[in-house]
């Protein structure tokens, strides 16, 4: 999973990765002796000397309460699944060591698509699914994208649990949810907690880049449950589990599930995603950064880099340009700017409303497709 840095906000293809994620475990030697110790039931003795053990009693199932955390579990967890990579990568003397690593599904299809982390299955050369009946698939990655973090791999199984997904654009600041994932890449089902949504449509920076649409979670995530399900009380998939805030507490976030669906029928369909791209790299303008660069305005979208041979630099946008609008939509924070050229195709035409200096400019952009992140 993702240890992340909410800070500047790059439109453009990712660059180095300054972050990790809470995704994927190293399980050698997670539970080494000694670690667990050994438990006893005290009891009665009869009168030859040996132990007798209280006599259990029946007693009757327990009803589950509709809508409380419990009932919850009951509908999701067969549709979450532990999943087991293998993969090879050089050790300090650049000699090639077996590497492995566990995440968190979430099954998608009767066909047996399972939603899950691009990261969590990240240069694997082996992926093994294991199902909340105990069954243990080998399993076929059908697409990865890193822009979004989403990925979709598959197996061959019959009567697999499909999840239900909700539209995560309902959610309130608030709103209980549940996080289920594999932490710590234990077995045994996956691991239930339970918080608020803290905070929706947040952008944080990755070692993939820059996320956007996320929903900021108080419910504890950690190393393994990277792909696995938030959901909302009823049951119902609302977001993806995929990062957390190391230097915080309590701070983790899922990527929404709504504006992820487009993504994940791409995977499905063709194996790759085809996203727009503008080709700059923006912060959020604020009145100690106006100062600081002399700018006239204190409010828009600083674009601080402009990616040479882009349709940015095609339409002859600079470094000190402040959006203010793009299309009919103002422009106050970079996730305005992204979030309306990731709903445009390449190809497509954008207006941009501009001050530089004194001056209030429009400018038109050619929408071109992201280069792949290499």
């Amino acid at each position: 999973m993702f240890n992340v840095d909410p800070s500047a906000t790059p439109e453009s293809a990712p660059r180095k990765r300054p972050v990790r994620l809470v995704l994927t475990v190293l399980l050698a030697g997670m539970l080494a002796g000694g670690l667990l110790a050994q438990c006893t039931v005290p009891g009665s003795r009869d009168q030859g000397g040996s132990e007798v053990l209280p006599q259990a009693q029946e007693t009757p199932e327990r009803q589950v309460q509709a809508g409380s955390i419990p009932d919850v579990v009951r509908k999701v967890s067969p549709s979450v699944v532990a999943i087991f990579t293998q993969g090879l990568s050089s050790d300090f003397f650049f000699e090639t060591v077996p590497t492995r690593g566990a995440g968190t599904g979430i099954v998608a299809s009767e066909e047996g698509h399972i939603l899950t982390n691009a990261h969590v299955v990240e240069d694997a050369q082996q992926i093994r699914v294991l199902l909340t009946d105990g069954r243990e698939l080998a399993a076929e990655l059908i697409g990865s994208d890193v822009t979004t973090d989403l990925a979709v791999i598959k197996v061959d199984a019959a009567d697999l649990t499909v999840a239900s997904f909700g539209d995560s654009d309902d959610l309130l600041v608030g709103d209980p949810v549940v996080a289920m994932g594999q932490a710590l890449g234990l077995r045994g089902g996956p691991t239930v907690t339970a918080g608020i949504v803290s905070a929706l449509d947040r952008s944080i920076r990755t070692q993939g880049g820059v996320l956007d649409n996320l929903i900021q979670t108080d419910a504890a995530i950690n190393p393994g449950n990277s792909g696995g399900a938030l959901t909302d009380m009823a049951g119902n998939v609302v977001g993806v589990n995929t990062a957390i805030a190391g230097n915080a507490q309590n701070i983790g976030f899922a990527i929404a599930i709504t504006p992820a669906r487009a993504i994940v029928e791409q995977l499905i369909e063709s194996g790759r995603v085809i996203h727009p791209f503008l080709g700059i790299r923006m912060v959020e303008l604020s009145p100690a950064i106006a100062s600081q660069r002399d700018l006239e305005v204190e409010r828009g979208v600083l674009i601080v880099e402009v990616d040479p041979g882009t349709p940015a630099a095609a339409a002859g946008l600079q470094p000190n340009d402040v959006i203010t609008r793009i299309g009919n939509t103002a422009a106050e924070v970079p996730s305005d700017v992204s979030r309306y050229i990731n709903s445009r195709s390449p190809g497509d035409r954008v207006e941009l409303t501009i001050t530089r200096g004194t001056e209030s400019l429009t400018v038109t952009a050619t929408l071109a497709e992201r280069p792949q992140a290499g």
